[in-house]
C-alpha cells in the first residue's frame, strides 16, 4: 500500500503572520483579512488542491520579549492586529466538504465552559472537522490584559 502525505495550510488570522512586511507585496491578499471572502475563497481553493486542512495559529497580547517592549511588534506590524481565528472557521467549513480545522486556544486566559460552549459549536457546524492546538501563554502583554 502507498503511503499518503497529510498536506496542511498554516495561517492565521492577521496580516503576514510568519512573513512580516510581505503584505507590501503587490501580490499578497494577507491584508484582506478582515474579509470574510478572502476566507471563503480561501478554503476553496485549499479543498480544490486537496489540502486535507488549515491550521491557525493564535496569540494572546503583543509580542513584547524584544526589549520587554512591543515597540517593535507593533511598528513592524509582526502578528499586530490579530483577530480571532474561530470567527472565520464557520464561514470556511461552509464553503468546503472535507477541509479540517485546527485552531490554537489559550485557556490561560479563557473560562472553560464558554471555551467548551465555543469548541462544541464548531464541532456541529464543522461536522466534526474541527481540532484544538492547546497552548499556555507566556507573553506580559497577555497577562496584563
Amino acid at each position: 500500500m502507498p503511503r499518503q502525505i497529510r498536506i496542511n495550510a498554516f495561517d492565521m488570522n492577521c496580516v503576514g503572520h510568519i512573513q512580516q512586511g510581505l503584505w507590501t507585496h503587490p501580490r499578497d491578499q494577507s491584508v484582506r483579512y478582515t474579509d470574510i471572502d478572502y476566507w471563503t475563497d480561501y478554503a476553496k481553493r485549499l479543498e480544490a488542491g486537496l489540502f486535507d486542512g488549515i491550521f491557525f495559529a493564535d496569540v494572546i497580547g503583543v509580542y513584547d520579549v524584544l526589549g520587554g517592549s512591543p515597540d517593535a511588534a507593533v511598528k513592524n506590524a509582526v502578528q499586530v492586529p490579530v483577530n480571532d481565528p474561530m470567527m472565520v472557521i464557520p464561514a470556511m467549513a461552509s464553503v468546503t466538504k472535507h477541509l479540517g480545522f485546527g485552531v490554537t486556544a489559550n485557556l490561560t486566559y479563557e473560562q472553560p465552559f464558554q471555551f467548551a460552549r465555543r469548541m462544541s459549536t464548531l464541532d456541529h457546524l464543522t461536522k466534526g472537522r474541527i481540532g484544538w492546538n492547546i497552548v499556555t501563554g507566556y507573553l506580559d502583554s497577555a497577562a496584563r490584559a
